[in-house]
């Protein structure tokens, strides 16, 4: 997503990456076609399931994996085409590993300045310090890392990669192995720092809300295609398939009806259509509904039993059923505490509306 004149540091166009298969000429695609763009001082994000090809890109742009076609190219030099592949120690890039990859013989500022070969080890001791601070760990460089908690092993893992400065950083799933409280709070803390140094970086993740944490452009990724490149808010409010539509936040598709205005009828009531979205009347469609476009009411003649329910500290998700039988979800405050089976009234307050042909 480009949104201002910020220079493209990362190109990837068109790249196809795999692998030959057991049988004579048989080839197995991992990723196909893959175009993205990513500026200076921004932070991307490759989200998807796992086994779409995320890693594989970050392998690709590493150096580590060869692509069959297309081209790489970080500030304007190709670093991989069909038919050139720079060294990966050539390319200037940072990785910070799932499991920080950290020697546990050397002290946390040893591992720091690991990587700071062109300077005499004081002067890297001395820069390795400066980062530990820089990322919020000074006083812990003389400690070793078994000593630090996962949290603060993970941020000295990322000063570790960006202390040689490089001109990218690549983050492989860097929290997965952190508790989903600590997860966030992490990504928060790593993307203001990032953002301090001006950094370029690019990271893989499966969690959608680490990705809204850290990233300011986000891809969707499936079956080795990027299906959507753009902001937390579009592919939220705006899915470009209906792949990121049930991918990205919680919700679920009920069936509707077009009508001239151009509006959408579903079980719940009439709702205004974007002109963009629009079809013929009469069309039947699925309508894209989020737990946030039903908000609970209990002076609403509209009612709907509940099924289920997850905790979630400030809120509950519940998952609640029409007088059709149709699901649905609604985050309500945690101080409606409804029992199961028990119906509660509902109000619909959709505002961007989003339709799906029937599949």
């Amino acid at each position: 997503m480009i949104i201002d004149n910020a220079p493209i540091h990362l190109n990837l166009e068109d790249i196809h990456v795999g692998y030959p298969g057991e049988k004579s000429g048989e080839w197995n695609s991992v990723v196909r076609g893959l175009t993205m763009r990513l500026q200076h001082g921004r932070i991307g994000c490759l989200l998807g399931p796992s086994g779409c090809g995320k890693s594989t890109v970050l392998r690709a742009i590493c150096g580590f994996e060869p692509i069959s076609a297309g081209e790489i190219t970080i500030d304007n030099q190709v670093v991989s085409s069909k038919d050139v592949t720079l060294a990966p120690e050539k390319r200037r890039i940072g990785v910070v590993f799932q499991d920080y990859a950290l020697f546990p013989h050397l002290t946390n500022a040893q591992n720091v300045a690991f990587g700071l070969r062109d300077l005499s080890k004081k002067e890297a001791l001395h820069k390795a310090e400066e980062w530990l601070e820089r990322v919020g760990l000074k006083n812990v460089g003389d400690r070793y890392p078994h000593e630090l908690s996962g949290g603060q092993q993970q941020r000295v893992a990322l000063a570790r990669a960006m202390a040689p400065e490089p001109e990218l950083l690549l983050l492989d799933e860097p929290f997965s192995n952190l508790d989903v409280d600590l997860r966030e709070r992490l990504a928060g803390e790593v993307r203001d720092i990032l953002k301090a140094n001006n950094a370029t970086a690019l990271l893989v993740t499966h969690d959608q809300f680490e990705a809204f944490a850290i990233a300011d452009d986000i891809g969707v990724m499936v079956d080795g295609r990027l299906v959507q490149w753009d902001s937390a808010y579009n592919l939220y409010h705006r899915p470009a398939t209906r792949f990121v539509a049930d991918f990205v936040g919680y919700g679920v598709f009920v069936p509707g009806t077009t009508q001239a205005g151009p509006s959408v009828d579903i079980e719940l009531g009439r709702l205004p259509l974007p002109q963009s979205s629009y079809g013929l009347p009469g069309e039947a469609v699925d309508v894209l509904l989020r737990a946030d476009d039903i908000i609970h009411d209990d002076d609403s003649p509209l009612q709907a039993k509940v099924i289920s329910k997850a905790f979630r500290g400030g809120d509950f998700l519940y998952t609640l059923a029409l007088d059709s039988g149709q699901p649905i979800m609604a985050m309500v405050p945690s101080h409606h505490d409804h029992a199961i089976g028990e119906k509660i009234g509902i109000k619909l307050v959709a505002d961007h509306v989003v339709t799906f042909s029937k599949s």
